[in-house]
């Protein structure tokens, strides 16, 4: 047995929901203050400083940016006491910053942790991204087909017409064909302004979210967080590095990726066990957001897990008010 399946437990679980919950109390104190950076920093200064204090040798993989570009959580930063098993970790402080800047749905603090080497080391670079929720066959999407043939394939899987079949995709002028190919097929379009970790979450609870499918280019990042998620609570997911110009080239490659059209699947994103931990920031789909009362703090967070296939809602009540100051 390795070190992460002996060693990553319940215990761990709710650890790691600690760790969210302390950065999304730092970022909803700058809620719709519209200051971006204020509130990422302070989501990013909490939650540094928790991940040092559990007991793993932790890697960054997937974090604020490279060492050039982040001042704290740079991909490869160790975090940890160093008094525990070595762990990849992939983390956004703070998933959606204009969202908690404008005070808007579906912000998080998000953070995963696996085994070493459990998931893919990507450059803060897109991705594009295709995903479903669990319970349908192998192959029913492809990232390589035409968004309208993957609408009427996944509606025939489902049983339904493709009018019944929405997809979620950001709001950016590049999706306008991809867009256009969903309605032209009959399906419907919902679109987000941010936050596509959520989004491909969405697609894992359609009766509740009313999203089958998450289309679209966003950050790579973004891609294996939602992975992570996803081999927790079961799903399809394929994503293909978009690479835009020779500095992203260059970044890539010194990460060891030579393939640049590789199309990864789920497991290559997120393999062996995982831990996946989110606390809402503002209201969403998935969480409430962190609510401040005279004398507590109010925090909604989801747990999962991979290799038990456990999901655990976690409403917390703080009343050391001192500790989120």
């Amino acid at each position: 047995m390795s070190a992460i399946k002996a060693s990553l437990n319940r215990v761990y679980a709710l650890e790691l929901a600690r760790v969210t919950e302390r950065a999304a109390v730092a970022a909803a104190h700058h809620r719709g203050r519209g200051n971006e950076v204020a509130a990422d920093q302070a989501a990013v200064d909490a939650m540094r400083a928790e991940l040092n204090s559990l007991d793993i040798t932790g890697t960054v993989v997937i974090g604020e940016g490279e060492r050039d570009e982040a001042p704290m959580l740079y991909i490869g930063e160790k975090v940890g006491n160093g008094k525990g098993p070595e762990v990849d970790i992939a983390l956004d402080p703070l998933e959606g910053t204009t969202l908690c800047a404008k005070s808007m749905p579906n912000s998080l603090a998000v953070l995963a942790m696996s085994e070493s080497g459990g998931m893919l080391n990507a450059p803060d670079t897109y991705m594009d991204k295709i995903a479903i929720g669990g319970g349908y066959p192998d192959g029913v999407v492809s990232i390589d087909a035409d968004p309208g043939e993957n609408i009427r394939e996944l509606a025939r899987a489902k049983g339904v017409p493709t009018h019944q079949i929405t997809a979620c995709i950001l709001d950016r002028p590049r999706h306008a064909e991809q867009i256009e190919s969903v309605r032209s097929a009959g399906g419907r379009v919902h679109l987000i302004t941010d936050g596509d970790i959520a989004g491909v979450i969405a697609t894992t609870n359609p009766a509740e979210t009313d999203i089958d499918i998450y289309l679209g280019i966003g950050g790579a990042p973004e891609g294996v967080l939602a992975a992570a998620a996803l081999r927790c609570i079961g799903g399809q997911m394929q994503g293909r590095l978009v690479i835009r110009n020779e500095e992203e080239e260059t970044r890539a490659r010194r990460m060891g990726i030579n393939d640049l059209a590789r199309i990864y699947s789920l497991h290559d994103l997120a393999a062996g066990d995982v831990l996946f931990a989110a606390t809402g920031v503002t209201d969403g789909s998935m969480l409430s957001g962190v609510r401040f009362r005279a004398d507590k703090i109010v925090t909604e967070t989801v747990v999962m897990r991979s290799i038990s296939g456990t999901v655990r809602w976690i409403r917390s009540e703080h009343a050391r008010l001192d500790k989120f100051t």
